[in-house]
């Protein structure tokens, strides 16, 4: 394989190891591609925040979130791929003669040099933008049930949020605290039926609907949201002592401001085979722009992405992989 002023040179540089960044990973290196995968922390992503997964094919009890990226992890590190935990600061673009071209990924201490690079690099929680919000993470304020729940047993929270991750959070809340309030923008949730009907039937969960948070109240810690009625401009207190924000999420994209074109939002515009912009540059999973956000998705576009990937490879080089 050749080399490039001292560096390695790789077929692929992977960015993230959530569902999309390992997926990608395992194709490519059966595929007998030189890979790295980067990742600047755990393994897994959002997979890591997610209880109990009940919709991915072949799991008719469910499966854990923890055991399903056990699951991956070891599959990949079977196959060979090669993880180093760190995080990615920079892409550059170099064209060393004509006919040659490359890119770099820099991090922290070491500089990596590829012909590809697929970005798998995943969204986190978003915040709600309200007073007092960064101040009380921590103190009461949680954007992860399953991290922070057992800590709020027998206490009463508050649930911000109406899709499919309020509700899961909402639900594995449920085993723990006394009482959930969910204060939901609209008239309605927006999460799957079944979780819906689970909701319905808890006793422990109220609902707030056309309302949003104007504040989170509290000192050392939450004692309580100040909300307001969208649809009257009634606004009220309501006392908890914890609350959870599922509101969507941002992409881990800021490293990549001004090299690839990314949407308002900061997600990333692709092509119909993942292709951003950038000759040579992939996309996949919650990174980009996209209708649905679910493990099975995420997974079939790492390897989708990375066919593409191999695709481009063989064309820019004539080599030939499996």
């Amino acid at each position: 394989m050749a080399e490039m002023s001292g560096m390695a040179e790789y077929d692929v540089v992977i960015v993230g190891a959530g569902s999309a960044g390992l997926t990608a990973g395992l194709y490519a290196i059966r595929a007998g591609m030189k890979v790295l995968l980067l990742e600047k922390a755990a393994a897994g992503g959002q997979i890591l925040l997610t209880e109990t997964i009940e919709n991915f094919p072949g799991f008719p009890e469910g499966i854990k979130g923890e055991e399903l990226v056990k699951r991956l992890k070891t599959q990949v590190l079977k196959a060979g791929l090669e993880i180093v935990v760190e995080e990615a600061k920079q892409i550059m673009f170099i064209q060393p003669s004509q006919t040659l071209s490359r890119y770099t990924v820099k991090t922290e201490n070491k500089v990596y040099s590829t012909r590809s690079i697929i970005l798998a690099c995943g969204a986190y929680p978003k915040r709600l933008g309200v007073p007092r919000e960064e101040i009380l993470t921590g103190k009461g304020v949680s954007y992860c049930a399953i991290c922070d729940g057992p800590l709020f047993r027998d206490r009463s929270v508050v649930v911000v949020g109406g899709g499919n991750a309020a509700c899961e959070e909402a639900l594995y809340l449920s085993k723990f605290v006394r009482k959930i309030t969910l204060i939901h923008r609209r008239d309605r949730l927006r999460a799957d039926k079944i979780l819906q009907d689970r909701l319905q039937a808890s006793p422990k969960i109220d609902f707030i609907w056309n309302s949003i948070v104007l504040e989170i109240l509290g000192g050392e810690k939450v004692t309580g949201v100040n909300i307001e009625d969208v649809t009257v401009g009634k606004k009220r207190e309501i006392a908890c002592e914890g609350v959870f924000v599922f509101v969507g999420f941002k992409p881990n994209t800021d490293f990549l401001k001004g090299f690839i074109k990314v949407d308002a939002e900061g997600f990333i515009v692709t092509g119909q085979n993942y292709e951003t912009l950038r000759k040579g540059i992939f996309a996949c999973g919650d990174c980009r722009v996209r209708a649905l956000r679910q493990i099975v998705t995420a997974c079939s576009e790492g390897a989708e992405a990375q066919a593409a990937c191999r695709d481009y490879i063989e064309e820019l080089e004539g080599t030939t992989y499996a």
